[in-house]
């Protein structure tokens, strides 16, 4: 079973996965980035202090070659009073 990598895109911020996770094929690693992005996106809206700037959550996803996916998640809260 193949073992992917899922790195954090946050703005700048760059957190690596040195462990990796086995799927047994594309659509499982799809479903588990789109599910862990949806996580990473529900906790950083609600710990969120700041409004007004757009924010972006990636996740990368790659195997021992190399890249094989991207997932992004992009929102702005804006306050209008």
């Amino acid at each position: 079973m193949p073992r992917y990598y899922f790195n954090l895109r946050d703005g700048d911020y760059l957190a690596p996965d040195e462990e990796g996770v086995d799927f047994p094929d594309l659509v499982a690693l799809q479903n588990e980035a789109a599910r862990a992005l949806a996580d990473l996106a529900r906790d950083t809206i609600r710990t969120s202090r700041s409004f007004g700037a757009a924010r972006g959550l990636v996740i990368e996803a790659r195997d021992e070659n190399g890249p094989v996916m991207r997932a992004r998640f992009q929102f702005d809260i804006e306050r209008l009073q």
